[in-house]
């Protein structure tokens, strides 16, 4: 299993790494189109439908972004308010009720949920690419170092459990350490990294200490640490709701596309609500 993460990881950064640094904007952008039909067709599959109709499904997905994509630069900053709005409300109603209150919804419901959370996050993905390599980075590092300090805090100190009903690895333990290593980085990253001659703009916590102060920053940043947190639990719960462990098996010792992207889901999006509201965006 280990050599199969690490021959998966190794592949997806020979393809991510030139398109990051590449010249022009499509070849991020036919990734950004790959991985959501990708997660587009699980989410499909997660929710009742099968065979052909998934594939339709994942099409009709990427071509909702399509049309983002095409108005990218005139979208309204309205939207990554609604999408902010939809995840802390929506996230902790789903949340709330655990899987049965997923289960409970009708099918159709819960299709149209996908087109809202996996759109916004692409055309949000993008978004971060246009303000530069750096503000792109740093919120993926973001996601990266939350998870990261939350896995190795929760097996030190994990003792309470967050959602046993969803996930019962995670603790209260590990979320508080995953904030910890949020706000680590941004202290790391606004002071050293933002100080550099050769990045190519702010970083999303440059964006916000410049914009809100030191306090309103951090508690930005927790926020944004938290909805991390969300994004993971709520695609457990749709596993969960539909008997599965992974949301499929395209990523060999990985899982699933949506395995991989659940905690950014919510953060791409929230985070340029935030940057926002400064005129940062």
């Amino acid at each position: 299993m280990l050599k199969q993460r690490v021959i998966t990881a190794v592949l997806l950064l020979a393809v991510l790494l030139p398109v990051l640094w590449a010249p022009v904007n499509w070849p991020f952008e036919l990734f950004i189109g790959v991985t959501i039909a990708a997660a587009g067709w699980e989410w499909a599959r997660l929710n009742g439908l099968s065979g052909w109709a998934t594939v339709a499904y994942a099409l009709g997905v990427v071509a909702l972004l399509g049309m983002g994509w095409y108005g990218l630069a005139q979208l309204p900053v309205l939207i990554w308010h609604l999408a902010m709005l939809f995840w802390l409300l929506g996230g902790a109603w789903a949340l709330r009720g655990a899987s049965p209150a997923w289960a409970r919804l009708p099918g159709s419901l819960r299709l149209v949920v996908g087109p809202l959370t996996l759109v916004p996050a692409g055309l949000a993905l993008a978004s971060w690419k246009l303000l530069g390599l750096n503000a792109l980075l740093s919120v993926l590092c973001l996601v990266w170092a939350a998870d990261i300090a939350a896995y190795f805090g929760g097996r030190a100190m994990g003792r309470r459990k967050l959602a046993p009903a969803i996930s019962p690895g995670k603790s209260w333990e590990g979320v508080w350490a995953g904030m910890i290593g949020v706000l680590a980085l941004a202290l790391f990253w606004a002071t050293w990294i933002d100080a550099q001659t050769w990045v190519d703009g702010p970083s999303l916590y440059g964006r916000l200490i410049d914009g809100l102060g030191w306090p309103l920053a951090l508690l930005g940043l927790l926020l944004l640490a938290a909805l991390s947190v969300v994004g993971d639990l709520f695609e457990s719960l749709i596993k969960r709701a539909a008997g599965a462990k992974d949301s499929s098996q395209l990523l060999p010792g990985h899982g699933g596309v949506l395995d991989r992207v659940d905690a950014l889901l919510p953060v791409l999006p929230v985070a340029l609500a935030l940057v926002s509201l400064v005129g940062a965006v």
